[in-house]
Formats: C-alpha cells, structure tokens, sequence
C-alpha cells in the first residue's frame, strides 16, 4: 500500500502574475530544481506532482542518495531513468506525461 499525505500547506502563499518566490525549503525528494536556484513560481508544483507519478507508477523516487546533499545534487543534474523491468509495463504515452513534468526548464 502506498499513502501519499500532502503536507506544507503553511508554506503557501499567492503570487501575482509575474511574481517569483526565492525562500529555499521543501523535501529533498520533492523539491524542483528551479527552487534551489532561489528563482521559482507557481511551476514549480508541476515538478513535484510529477515526482509523485513517478513513485505511485514506479514504487521509488527518482532520484536516492546517502544524505539530503547528495539528493538535491542529483535533482539538479541527474537524468531521471524511465527503463527497467517496473518501467517496460508503463504506456508510453504516460511516459511521456511524466517526462513533460519532470522537464528541468519550467518555461
């Protein structure tokens, strides 16, 4: 069974059009990588909605590392695996949703 509980609603606030937040806080796992460039807006949700189809279609985030360093790094510039057994009974056109989630540029 997987539980999926979204939490830091404290956290949020409303943006104007145009607005760009710069506060650097979230869970590793979750965070996008426009968040740790101190520059990111509404966009930055997409990412981490993306990251939990990742895990609700594959069982495990994207990206494991030893220590929270070692996982932002890897949100940063590690490329993000779509092969493998658990991958190969996923449909190619929900491949291709996750990936236009997961896309590194927000525009």
């Amino acid at each position: 069974d997987i539980n999926i509980v979204l939490i830091d609603f404290g956290a949020c606030t409303k943006l104007k059009k145009g607005d760009k937040l710069s506060m650097k806080f979230g869970t590793p796992y979750y965070i996008a990588p426009e968040v740790l460039k101190n520059s990111y807006d509404h966009k930055a949700d997409i990412w981490s909605c993306g990251i939990i189809l990742y895990i609700l279609l594959s069982g495990n985030p994207p990206f494991l590392g030893k220590d929270r360093k070692e996982i932002l790094e890897q949100v940063q510039f590690k490329s993000i695996n779509f092969t493998g057994v658990k991958w190969s009974k996923i449909s190619n056109e929900a491949i291709s949703f996750l990936e236009s989630l997961l896309e590194r540029n927000p525009e």
